[in-house]
């Protein structure tokens, strides 16, 4: 079994996950944008929206895929809440540094990266597409 996540956005979809693609380094396993659904599938993306990105998918470490899309105008708007995170477990303090620093850049500090009590170098933020990350490094590797 394998958990990804995906992500809708207002329009910045492509700008976002160039923005992780920054961060995270690899290749966009999939691009693929509305004007790309074949004649005759239904679609709920509306004219103006042929170049919107219909998926997006960027693999991150091992085995993780993080995915998205812009939300088709026909089913509103993409919006967020504080009831979720995308997590980051890294391999070292140093990594966890980049990418904490990294998609701050434009965001705020949720929680501030430290070392916690639980044995881990951790700290949240939400970066400038108003998504919310927990990255973390556990010592007890």
């Amino acid at each position: 079994m394998k958990l990804s996540t995906h992500v809708a956005y207002n329009g910045n979809c492509e700008e976002a996950f160039n923005f992780y693609k920054s961060i995270f380094g690899g290749e966009f396993d999939t691009v693929q944008r509305n004007k790309d659904i074949p004649a005759g599938v239904p679609s709920p993306a509306g004219d103006n929206e042929a170049e919107k990105i219909l998926h997006i998918s960027l693999p991150i470490g091992n085995g993780s895929m993080l995915m998205g899309c812009d939300m088709p105008a026909a089913f509103g708007e993409a919006t967020r809440s504080n009831s979720f995170n995308i997590s980051v477990s890294t391999d070292s303090e140093a990594e966890t540094e980049r990418i904490y620093n990294g998609l701050l850049a434009g965001g705020k500090v949720n929680v501030p990266l430290d070392k916690t009590f639980w044995g881990a170098y951790f700290g949240m933020v939400v970066d400038r597409y108003g998504v919310q990350w927990m990255i973390s490094y556990d010592y007890q590797q």
